[in-house]
């Protein structure tokens, strides 16, 4: 099974979001489509980067690494 973290960009206004998934494209469709609470207001997203790991718990600490603060300048300086 592959773990992918991704990042999104609003098309809409300069907003960011930071999600995992195994299948990016579904989910890209699902936040497009208003299927997500979170971010079906900024609607449509593109996707940005995406980094693909074999290990799910590695992914859910880059997924959590991305939401720090420290990880949101990471977010700036490279994508």
């Amino acid at each position: 099974m592959k773990n992918s973290v991704y990042v999104l960009h609003s098309k809409k206004g300069d907003y960011f979001y930071v999600g995992r998934a195994t299948d990016i494209n579904g989910r890209l469709n699902e936040h497009n489509n208003g299927k997500c609470k979170h971010t079906s207001e900024f609607r449509p997203w593109e996707i940005v980067a995406s980094i693909t790991l074999k290990d799910e718990k590695k992914a859910l600490e880059f997924e959590k690494y991305l939401k720090t603060g420290s990880g949101l300048a990471f977010q700036k300086r490279h994508f």
